[in-house]
């Protein structure tokens, strides 16, 4: 058992090492999304109503926080849930994180199972922060790997169980109107075997043979028409420079 989990770790730690020199790299635009988020994040903040209760934020996928921390570190949460699906990389986002001013939760867990759980969770969920719904709902780069039923799974539960008047900040990558996800996958790979010298070559086979087996980006416009039938509100709040990464941000209609 101890040598199967060291194989899993040491597969992790060369998966997460070819992330981290993406995200060093910004080869996926991560320091623009960040300050995109803020640019989200900050003027709902301020427009919220004085005395409000401090709003709840839930991570889905939430990473190891390196790019997105400094923002949560200065914003007035009342709560802060960081989901991830990888185990090992929770500590990691707790530690990039640091010391924060308000109550924090670290779990293991699917995004899409969280999306058709039942809203808050019980009857003590306005005493207990991490168990009310969410004011805001956050997910960078997690959804992709899910098919078009399951996005459309998590776009009903995440509308069903978010709090009332809350953001849903949705960071991804996503197919132009009227491309296939073959011709989305080859230019990508067009992309990073042009552009992205400053990984390995043994990186960029790891990140081609992730893209090509789990990648299912959204189609826009597609993605936009199933988020309205499921209660939301859509906006895209900032678009990468490659027709690939993007945010859009979602209110509740």
């Amino acid at each position: 058992m101890a040598a199967k989990g060291l194989g899993r770790m040491d597969f992790f730690d060369r998966q997460w090492r070819s992330y981290r020199a993406i995200v060093d790299h910004d080869l996926m635009e991560h320091r623009a999304v960040a300050a995109a988020t803020a640019a989200a994040v900050e003027p709902w903040l301020a427009a919220r109503p004085t005395g409000a209760t401090p709003p709840t934020w839930l991570d889905l996928g939430c990473g190891d926080l390196a790019l997105l921390a400094p923002l949560l570190q200065r914003l007035p949460l009342g709560h802060y849930t960081g989901l991830d699906l990888a185990e090992a990389v929770l500590p990691l986002a707790q530690r990039n994180l640091g010391a924060v001013p308000y109550p924090t939760r670290w779990c293991s867990g699917d995004l899409l199972a969280w999306s058709q759980g039942d809203g808050a969770d019980g009857p003590d969920a306005e005493q207990d922060p991490a168990r009310r719904q969410p004011d805001i709902l956050h997910s960078a780069f997690a959804i992709h790997h899910l098919d078009d039923p399951q996005k459309q799974q998590v776009l009903e539960g995440a509308r069903r169980r978010i709090a009332p008047g809350g953001l849903f900040i949705w960071v991804d990558v996503f197919r132009n109107a009227g491309e296939a996800r073959q011709a989305y996958i080859d230019r990508y790979v067009q992309r990073i075997r042009s552009g992205w010298q400053p990984l390995s070559a043994e990186q960029r086979e790891h990140v081609e043979t992730h893209l090509r087996s789990f990648d299912l980006p959204a189609e826009r416009g597609c993605i936009e028409a199933v988020a309205e039938a499921a209660g939301w509100r859509w906006h895209w709040a900032w678009q990468g420079a490659h027709q690939a990464e993007a945010m859009a941000v979602l209110t509740p209609a």
